[in-house]
């Protein structure tokens, strides 16, 4: 219903397809078109396994492998992976075992590979800035799954929908699925029932069933927010803090790669002074509601504190464009911003900079001013 709604948004079906095809696998295929659900027409998007006696399981490992592998972007597979890490780790606590050790029910199908990696492309495709859903309808009844038979949400759907909003009881069905789950809580920035935005276009997805109580479909808008003229967005975002004063100096290195890797959107130290006169850090990590409660474990794991504080904060930010330019060097990604629909900033990436820099046998200033002389 996902790669449904996003082609008919917007997404080139072709595109889908081809980039569905760096995956290097054979036996599936996609089939797009449009269907009819109670009078609601959309876009059905089916998976077809070519020949399903054959399908492989997999452990997670597999499935790293196979995108990792592919020629798929790096945005592609830093998203596919999150999906697949969120049911993976859902798996391993409903079983008592590794992540690594997970055999993937759901997952290891190749119809599921299909729409996790295809909802990391078509977001990539839309390029979009914010996604923001309504609470995650679970529906109810019973499910019958791996484990048995179950009430639902399955237990996998239970663990991955924590510390985000749902609703129950919609429909006497799964209305949810491991994999749709994990696609939502990876992609989501914000959870509301308010719809405070311009619709610019509406699109539906259609479900495989047709089902009685409420039509089959999956509703996307796509807006634009046009209310804002210098360029800018309004954020929602926490900070999260403690003071640290016994702490070896050497394990901040490790914890900020940890707190980074998870999704924060900045790590920092203030040099403080605390009770008794002892030397200390205001350690502060910036990030969004739905990856807070894993920056707190990272910070308990990974450092000495005992304690944190929280508060909402508001960020202001910039419209940002990344672009890739050509120089007598090679290609150099830099980024664009902009305020009251002037740019004002024009930064090349320091990662860029340092790659050129050793490829070139040059010093970051040198390959500087080239990147500025290119712009």
């Amino acid at each position: 219903m996902n790669l449904g709604a996003m082609v008919d948004l917007g997404v080139d079906p072709d595109y889908l397809i081809a980039e569905l095809e760096k995956l290097n696998i054979e036996g599936f295929h996609l089939e797009i078109q449009k269907d009819i659900r109670r009078g609601i027409s959309g876009t059905k998007a089916t998976v077809i396994i070519e020949n399903p006696d054959n399908e492989k399981h997999r452990h997670l490992r597999h499935v790293e492998e196979l995108i990792n592998q592919s020629s798929l972007s790096s945005e592609v597979k830093v998203l596919s992976l999150k999906i697949f890490d969120l049911i993976a780790v859902a798996e391993a606590k409903v079983h008592n075992i590794s992540k690594q050790s997970v055999h993937f029910h759901e997952v290891g199908a190749l119809d599921s590979i299909a729409d996790i990696v295809g909802a990391a492309i078509c977001l990539d495709f839309l390029k979009v800035d914010k996604v923001m859903s309504a609470p995650i309808q679970l529906g109810g009844g019973m499910v019958k799954c791996a484990h048995g038979l179950m009430p639902v949400p399955a237990p996998a759907t239970a663990l991955i929908v924590q510390n985000v909003p749902i609703k129950a009881g919609l429909v006497q069905h799964e209305a949810t699925t491991p994999t749709g789950a994990a696609i939502l809580v990876a992609t989501v920035d914000e959870f509301t029932d308010q719809i405070d935005f311009q619709i610019h276009k509406t699109a539906y997805g259609i479900g495989q069933r047709d089902i009685s109580e409420v039509p089959n479909v999956l509703r996307v808008y796509l807006s634009e927010n046009n209310d804002v003229t210098d360029n800018t967005t309004l954020e929602e975002a926490w900070m999260v803090e403690c003071n640290i004063d016994d702490m070896n100096p050497e394990w901040y290195d490790h914890l900020f790669r940890k707190l980074l890797e998870a999704g924060a959107s900045d790590v920092f130290l203030t040099p403080i002074i605390m009770k008794k006169l002892r030397p200390a850090n205001t350690l502060s990590v910036l990030c969004n509601n739905k990856i807070k409660p894993e920056i707190k474990a990272i910070i308990f794991r990974n450092s000495t504190t005992i304690g944190l504080r929280e508060h909402a904060v508001t960020k202001t930010v910039l419209e940002r464009q990344v672009k890739e330019i050509e120089t007598e060097i090679g290609k150099v990604a830099v980024k664009y911003s902009f305020f009251e629909g002037k740019e004002i900033r024009f930064k090349p990436e320091s990662d860029e900079l340092a790659r050129l820099a050793v490829q070139h046998g040059l010093s970051l200033n040198e390959v500087e001013k080239i990147v500025n002389k290119n712009r």
